[in-house]
């Protein structure tokens, strides 16, 4: 079942870039849109700015709520770090015509400077795959523009030896203290226990089993499991043929208290999520 939105009173309001599809009954779906030649899945797609404009209206007029851009692959296999100077070069022909399409844009970086160009630039929300850990200055960009992030946890190196649920609790728990710290308000932060990331494909399939023991930090919880390594050593399976299996995944994380969806394939996510909330009204 799609598990219902509830926020502590503790916490102060979400942003407003996040309130209105965090307190809605269905979970938002956030459309990944990557300007990048080396990306796991679409690397190499949506370069021209002509394509990732193109893009960015698709996913928007199949349901996506948010336009995820990222302009330097972070995929935890093979891809090759790229200068700041290069990412904006490849951010700078594209976000702003697609933030005038009307709806949030959150940028995909790991680098203090971009997001700090990015959300000067119109963008709403930014994501760091490294949870605020890696770059000093990302915690005091975030909270000087008052943007809101997603803290994603992420790992150097893969331990199957490790209890993975205890390494993101503790991951996310410092993530907190650098955000208050920097002045980030608690409504702003979105966790995403970084399926894929630094993990084993055994232990992605544990976290979205236990995803749920997550919520006990009181915040809205994302997942991005879409196209990902771990379905294939259930299904073999190339990236574009995951389709299922990141349903699959997707549905249960929503059961588990996921409020946003992170998808290559917007238009069968978000019918998906919506005939599974519309079954629901059944019970």
């Amino acid at each position: 079942m799609i598990a219902p939105h509830s926020r502590p009173a503790a916490l102060p309001e979400h942003h407003p870039a996040l309130q209105a599809f965090l307190s809605q009954a269905v979970p938002a779906v956030m459309g990944v849109l990557n300007v990048t030649p080396d990306s796991f899945s679409d690397g190499g797609h949506f370069t021209a700015p002509e394509q990732a404009l193109a893009q960015a209206r698709r996913m928007i007029a199949e349901g996506a709520e948010i336009i995820d851009l990222g302009a330097e692959s972070t995929r935890p296999y093979g891809s090759q770090p790229i200068s700041a100077d290069e990412e904006l070069q490849r951010l700078r022909p594209v976000l702003g015509d697609v933030v005038a399409l009307g709806v949030p844009v959150s940028v995909d970086s790991m680098k203090a400077s971009v997001i700090a160009w990015a959300l000067g630039a119109g963008a709403s929300i930014a994501n760091d795959v490294w949870g605020l850990h890696r770059d000093p200055d990302m915690a005091r960009v975030v909270a000087e523009h008052g943007a809101p992030v997603v803290v994603m946890h992420n790992r150097d190196t893969v331990d199957p030896t490790i209890d993975i649920i205890k390494d993101i609790l503790a991951f996310f728990a410092r993530s907190l203290e650098i955000a208050a710290k920097a002045g980030i308000p608690g409504g702003h932060i979105v966790l995403d226990p970084g399926i894929g990331f630094g993990k084993t494909p055994e232990q992605s399939m544990t976290v979205l089993a236990r995803l749920g023991e997550l919520q006990s930090f009181g915040l809205p919880l994302l997942v991005g499991a879409s196209r990902k390594k771990f379905i294939s050593t259930v299904t073999p399976s190339e990236p574009q043929q995951r389709l299922g299996g990141s349903i699959a995944a997707h549905l249960l994380a929503t059961q588990r208290g996921a409020r946003i969806i992170r998808a290559h394939d917007v238009a069968e996510t978000v019918q998906a999520l919506r005939v599974a909330a519309a079954i629901e009204e059944f019970r």
